[in-house]
Parts: structure tokens; sequence; C-alpha cells
């Protein structure tokens, strides 16, 4: 079974939130154990196009901030990026701006 959702601070750590209807269809009952393994979800510096990532690995502090994007503003961004396959000049174009509007810390294009 395959759950997502974001972690939430807890006085022990950090705990998945799980409402009652979900716990009802899974068969769980409160204070369960579980075993958990968590993933990173979206596309990872991996599974990016090679352009991408050597704009990327010359700005830390860009990749890092990619890196930390929710996977929403990461697709959002190589969509953006991918619209532009018949266009060298406007992909090159478009990923100098990625690592811009990552250094200057933007989720979103404006």
């Amino acid at each position: 079974m395959c759950v997502r959702g974001p972690l939430e601070p807890f006085t022990k750590g950090y705990y998945l939130p799980l409402g009652p209807a979900w716990r009802r269809d899974s068969g769980l009952q409160l204070g369960d154990p579980v075993t958990v393994a968590l993933e990173p979800e979206g596309p990872q510096s991996e599974a990016l196009a090679p352009d991408i990532v050597a704009a990327l690995a010359a700005h830390p502090d860009a990749k890092q901030f990619f890196d930390g994007l929710a996977t929403f503003y990461r697709k959002g961004y190589l969509r953006w990026i991918d619209a532009t396959k018949r266009s060298p000049e406007l992909r090159a174009q478009r990923i100098a701006e990625l690592v811009e509007l990552m250094k200057a810390g933007r989720k979103q294009r404006p």
C-alpha cells in the first residue's frame, strides 16, 4: 500500500497523519505499528536531461533550491524547458533562466 503526504512535526520526531476513513479502509487501528519506507518524489537529478544537470551543477545554490522544490514546481519548470525541443537556442535560454530563478529562490516563473 502506498501513501503520499507531508510529514508533520511531533514531539518525538515526525508523523504522517492518516484520517479515520483511511485507517478504517486499511484495517489499521489507532496505535498499530506499521513499516515505513520513505522515497523521494518527482523528477530527481539523475533523471534530468544532461544539459539541465550541467547547468544546475555549475551553480550549487541553484541546484540545492531546485532539489528542494515540490514535485509540482519541478515538473512545471521541466515542461517549460522541454517545450523547446525544436529550438536549441530557446532551450539554452530557458535553462539559463531556470538557473537564475533558482538562485533567486523563485518557485515559479513570474
